[in-house]
């Protein structure tokens, strides 16, 4: 199977299908208190380099996004985020949900990546009305973008910078934040809490999980508010050792980087492959492990009789029309993706 719509279509590492079942085995203490929680805590402050972090477990990305913006954001403030952002376009709503009915600005950019230009407009724009309107609330990031770009260090020490200026705290939803980090080449400290980084919500789910996401607090006066929003909002698991296992063994010897640099070298060798085909184009920096290009609605018309499974982005773009017409993808590498699955991708591609 040629399978490149989503990361989250691959597989659990065996590494942390390994590390659920030795849990399995006889009886722990319920909600968080196991202590396999313990170390998942431990390994975050060591790595991370953040002595006091608290980590929280939640079992999805939305939930640990929009339960982290609602501990950030009162009611009648507005998020700051990018108007492609994964909480404005893919989360139903959620994170106006969680914080009581908190807006979105949404912010331009290139590659998904917030403009600082554009958001210092944007937060010296806002709460002028005083009560009548809207107030300044969180600032949030992706990283890597939803667009497979990837912030620098010094890009978001740009934009914490104005929210630091403004009293604004900083929101990360990392959801390839393993992808990204191997990218950057730096350490996790310095791509997050020493850029300016309040809360990190680090993915697992798209990067070799189950179904585990942390949510990670480098100013801990937020915990407490967050733990009663969690329970309150159905995500505390009683059987949390589960997710306990997953991010124990996925932060143990670096497993996370190591899928995720799995990942990244299949995106880039996809990446690579792409460029040298008659007719196709790579449309965003190919940071992480998602590739977006264009290609003939002909190779789009074989590829998908040959099996392979990816989405038309946007979604609305049909099959049906000019076959020398440009109809634009997205590709998504995980942990798993096999270097015969790309090339053969490739081959029909290229023979198109």
């Amino acid at each position: 199977m040629m399978f490149l719509a989503s990361d989250n279509g691959g597989p659990a590492a065996p590494e942390i299908l390994a590390a659920v079942q030795r849990a399995n085995e006889g009886h722990s203490p319920a909600y968080g208190a196991d202590a396999l929680m313990a170390e998942v805590t431990r390994l975050v402050r060591e790595i991370f380099e953040a002595p006091e972090a608290e980590v929280r477990l939640v079992a999805t990305g939305t939930a640990a996004n929009a339960l982290a913006l609602g501990t950030l954001t009162e009611p009648w403030q507005t998020v700051f985020c990018h108007r492609e952002a994964h909480v404005q376009e893919d989360e139903c709503g959620a994170p106006e949900f969680y914080t009581a009915g908190a807006k979105l600005t949404l912010i331009g950019g290139e590659h998904a990546r917030i403009d600082p230009d554009a958001l210092a407009r944007a937060i010296s724009e806002t709460g002028a009305k005083g009560v009548h309107g809207v107030q300044r609330g969180p600032v949030s990031l992706t990283q890597a973008t939803e667009l497979g770009a990837v912030y620098s260090p010094a890009e978001l020490a740009r934009i914490t910078a104005l929210a630091r200026a403004a009293g604004l705290p900083v929101h990360m939803d990392g959801a390839r934040f393993a992808n990204a980090l191997v990218s950057l080449g730096t350490t996790p400290a310095e791509a997050t809490w020493r850029a300016g980084v309040d809360v990190l919500c680090l993915g697992g789910t798209k990067n070799g999980l189950l179904g585990a996401e942390a949510v990670i607090f480098f100013d801990p006066a937020h915990v407490a508010d967050f733990d009663f929003r969690r329970k309150r909002g159905g995500h505390l698991f009683s059987k949390h050792r589960y997710l306990s296992a997953q991010f124990a063994a996925y932060l143990t010897d670096g497993l996370w980087l190591e899928l995720a640099t799995r990942a990244n070298r299949a995106a880039a060798r996809l990446a690579a492959g792409l460029a040298g085909i008659e007719g196709a184009s790579i449309l965003h920096p190919v940071e992480a492990n998602m590739v977006f290009a264009a290609l003939p609605r002909r190779i789009h018309r074989r590829l998908r009789a040959a099996g392979a499974e990816y989405y038309l982005w946007p979604f609305e773009q049909s099959l049906d029309g000019d076959p020398e017409a440009p109809l634009t993808m997205r590709l998504v590498t995980d942990w798993s993706m096999p270097d015969e699955v790309i090339d053969r991708f490739l081959e029909i591609a290229a023979d198109a």
